[in-house]
């Protein structure tokens, strides 16, 4: 298959996979946010950070490096299907034994058992992790798709039910629990291929030696993510943290489609290119133009319709949200920009430079949340902004130099694409406010705010950003 229509065929069956995935669960949040406190929410927000660290570090990013890897064996899914599982088991260990000291922490003793259940997605997940890289290495989405729906339904059946019958926060735990197992299970089951269970300590040092640098990595992206979460409810309130964790999920859904459409197709397909630097230099470049391009418009249009989607989505009891989902869209913008750049260190194979951005990165995210926490949630969610921005360039200078485009390339080109779509939000918020959209009520003015934006975004994308326009043009002529 050709590398264009690879491209298209990748990005046809993750998108659907993305999309239907990830409505439903969307789907259910809207039931459950309307079912649930934002206290429900907040406890299980509370404890995220320690499930999010055990799924990365059970992991240890050998998944990665079996995607990178240009020939994998028997030997290289068997071990790191075995190391996952044992270090997936060892983590469930530890946050079984130290769950009554977190629940400490917080001063709430409901999140022992909460925690001890919902950290079994760890061991649950270890038998599906090698499976998925496979799908991914090989550019089987359609293949995903087809195990991943099915679970993602029953999960959601799951927590709508146990939400009806009150069981409360449990029903967000069950929710994942089944999810994942129910994943496991269909992969097992009706999957032809499965990992044999062979271990080669040479394959382990191998994988290893490039995945602990990502897993390092991915560790401190980690902590430093859910560490608001963890400092908002230690600070402030269980509810606070609720309305926060609501406002992150609901900027990250369109978001995360978005970049991981795109990045679970061009991680292999710019590992394919590789040695290349010029031609992973133009790949990367029409990327970043296609998907900063959507990322823009999206959030800015987000950002204007805010109050009347929280409104139309969760209820009038998320309200208080508002605020924090705005500034965060602003953020959102450059997320998928700052993927990208840590996509080009791991095509490269530098991990090690993949971790030194990673902790530079995070010595500066540390410390202005620091600084920002005598001065109120606003201040923190602002500083959450600020860095996540700075974020991005900070990857584009590192990965850029990998393939000779200069960090001042990559910011005139990014500001040329995201100052056209701030000019459309200009205009559209003044006419919003002109024509008193706000009064149409929740959904008419949520279409006719995104009507106009898209109106006058258009024209000045075809003007502006001719580039686009030529990339797109050949990705639909080619095959």
């Amino acid at each position: 298959m050709g590398f264009i229509k690879s491209v298209k065929s990748g990005i046809v069956w993750t998108f659907l996979q993305q999309f239907s995935v990830q409505s439903i669960n969307f789907g259910v949040q809207m039931i459950l946010a309307r079912l649930l406190l934002p206290s429900d929410f907040g406890l299980i927000a509370m404890i995220n950070i320690f499930i999010a660290v055990g799924q990365t570090l059970s992991d240890s990013g050998m998944t990665s490096s079996l995607i990178r890897n240009k020939e994998n064996s028997e030997k290289d899914y068997g071990t790191v299907f075995i190391t996952n599982f044992f270090v997936s088991l060892l983590l469930y260990l530890i946050i079984f034994f130290t769950a009554p000291f977190i629940a400490q922490f917080y001063d709430q003793k409901i999140l022992t058992s909460i925690l001890r259940v919902y950290a079994l997605v760890y061991v649950i997940s270890s038998f599906s992790v090698v499976q998925i890289a496979r799908f991914t290495k090989e550019l089987k989405f359609k293949d995903q798709f087809k195990y991943q729906l099915p679970s993602v339904i029953c999960g959601a059946c799951a927590g709508i039910i146990m939400a009806f019958l009150d069981y409360g926060v449990w029903s967000l735990v069950g929710l994942n629990i089944v999810q994942a197992l129910t994943f496991s299970l269909f992969l097992l089951i009706f999957y032809s291929w499965k990992p044999k269970l062979v271990f080669e300590k040479d394959t382990f040092k191998y994988h290893f030696n490039f995945g602990y640098k990502l897993t390092l990595s991915g560790l401190l992206d980690t902590i430093y993510l859910n560490l608001y979460k963890v400092i908002i409810g230690k600070k402030f309130s269980i509810t606070s943290v609720g309305y926060f964790s609501q406002a992150d999920s609901l900027r990250l859904f369109p978001i995360n489609q978005l970049s991981s459409v795109l990045n679970k197709v061009t991680f292999p397909l710019f590992a394919s290119i590789g040695n290349d630097d010029e031609k992973l230099k133009r790949a990367y470049r029409s990327s970043v133009r296609l998907v900063l391009s959507v990322s823009a418009a999206l959030m800015l249009i987000l950002i204007l319709v805010a109050k009347p989607l929280i409104l139309l989505v969760f209820g009038a009891k998320w309200l208080p949200s508002v605020p924090y989902f705005q500034i965060l869209c602003v953020a959102s913008i450059f997320l998928p920009f700052s993927r990208y750049n840590l996509t080009i260190l791991k095509v490269k194979g530098r991990s090690d430079l993949f971790l030194r951005v990673e902790v530079i990165k995070k010595v500066i995210g540390f410390i202005t949340l620091f600084l920002c926490i005598p001065f109120g949630i606003y201040a923190i969610v602002w500083g959450l902004c600020i860095t996540n921005v700075s974020f991005a360039y900070i990857n584009g200078y590192f990965s850029g130099r990998l393939i000779n485009h200069s960090l001042l390339s990559q910011i005139l080109e990014t500001l040329k694409i995201i100052l056209g779509a701030i000019l459309a939000f200009i205009v559209t918020y003044l006419l919003g406010d002109y024509f008193n959209i706000a009064s149409f009520g929740s959904f008419l003015s949520i279409v006719t705010t995104t009507f106009i934006f898209l109106c006058l975004y258009a024209p000045i994308v075809f003007v502006f950003n001719k580039e686009l326009i030529k990339d797109l043009s050949l990705i639909l002529k080619r095959k």
